[in-house]
């Protein structure tokens, strides 16, 4: 029998891994990422290397048997990592987990820290995805946002991309400093001429504790920002790509399945320096965090330390943390993933539902749990109406 408050899961669901590499050559002024300047000894890659094989190793307990969908090495920069480190590092997880056959395994570079051979060695290594951070093909809007590529460097990296990659992202922002309404057409423009199989279109919003948080730049008016978006929707979709997330776009069999996982409310394994983590068991949800500072998570790794926190995640909050990812996804998720995911029936979102449904926020066939085109634009809101509060 299972005691009061706890959770009844029918099945686990798919397991991601995710990997923080902490170090860029600058932090950008609107980054609210993990990030950091290398210190003057430069990056210590085999101390970090030898700390993933570790934090892994230590993992393993809460996850034997089940098999790794999809690997996510993320940043901070990990291009800056030598290809003999990317190689080692994906034969450090081989070892040790279970990578699917088909597993995509993503790997963030940014143009101003690669080299060509790199790419192809990071290919080799068993990267198949790659993510470049392009932000702007503009040299103004480029050096507004403090990038350390031009933007003769994004074409070459693009390029590089497209002859070593059969799959890649582009991550391009708009709302940019000083951007017009025109010049966000010319940077969608821009990185479309490339047939990418995948954007990621953000609008650049100021983060607490950035360097734009502090100093405020002048961006375009809500208005300017709004008909920015409705082009992208427009013009993507006539060329072909699909919107399926809040920010991305992508031709059909390209949608990130590393995303996709977090958005339908699966598992992942997070190591690293401040990664996250997200594990599931038949009767309870456990959220990891690990150290963020990278000198912290180096010296404790050699303990055997790496968790700065770890706990459950309460029944209370679990409908909002499913629908927090699920409302992202355009073609939202069957209402029944919401009890797969939770533990819970849907019965303990239905009072909320009711409400989004009345504000035209949210699809009538509760069947499938979908915003309406007035809920995406108005996503925050919604998502709030699943918060505790909302239904005491």
């Amino acid at each position: 029998m299972l005691r009061p408050g706890t959770l009844s899961l029918p099945s686990l669901p798919p397991l991601s891994l995710y990997v923080h590499f902490p170090w860029c050559v600058r932090k950008c002024p609107y980054c609210d990422f993990n990030s950091h300047e290398p210190a003057s000894g430069g990056i210590p890659e085999t101390a970090y290397l030898d700390a993933l094989a570790a934090d892994v190793e230590a993992s393993l307990p809460l996850i034997w048997g089940r098999p790794i969908v999809s690997v996510f090495i993320g940043g901070g920069t990990p291009s800056l990592m030598t290809a003999a480190g990317v190689e080692r590092l994906l034969s450090d997880l081989r070892a040790r987990l279970p990578l699917e056959a088909d597993c995509e395994i993503t790997m963030e570079a940014n143009p101003g820290t690669f080299e060509a051979e790199r790419f192809a060695a990071y290919r080799a290594a068993g990267v198949n995805r790659l993510s470049i951070g392009v932000q702007s093909f503009d040299p103004d809007r480029l050096a507004a946002l403090g990038r350390i590529h031009d933007r003769a460097q994004a074409v070459a990296a693009v390029e590089l991309a497209q002859r070593v990659f059969d799959n890649f992202n582009l991550d391009l922002m708009f709302g940019l400093p000083g951007q017009s309404l025109e010049q966000a057409r010319l940077d969608v423009e821009s990185a479309l001429a490339f047939a990418p199989p995948h954007l990621s279109l953000y609008q650049l919003t100021l983060e607490p504790n950035t360097v734009f948080a502090k100093y405020p730049p002048r961006l375009p008016d809500d208005d300017t920002t709004a008909a920015m978006q409705d082009w992208i929707e427009e013009h993507t979709a006539a060329v072909g790509y699909r919107r399926y997330e809040v920010s991305a776009y992508a031709r059909p069999g390209h949608e990130c399945r590393h995303n996709l996982n977090y958005w339908r409310f699966g598992d992942y394994l997070g190591v690293g320096a401040g990664a996250h983590g997200k594990i599931s068991f038949p009767h309870r949800i456990l959220r990891q965090v690990r150290f963020r500072q990278p000198e912290s998570y180096l010296e404790r790794a050699g303990r055997g330390v790496f968790l700065a926190e770890s706990g459950e995640v309460s029944r209370s909050d679990l409908p909002f943390e499913f629908m927090l990812n699920a409302l992202r996804l355009t073609e939202g998720v069957p209402s029944a993933l919401f009890a797969a995911r939770t533990g819970l029936p849907v019965s303990a979102i239905e009072e909320s539902l009711t409400k989004a449904e009345q504000r035209g926020l949210i699809e009538p066939d509760h069947l499938v749990l979908r915003p309406t085109e007035l809920g995406r634009r108005f996503l925050t809101d919604l998502q709030s109406m699943f918060l505790p509060v909302a239904r005491t």
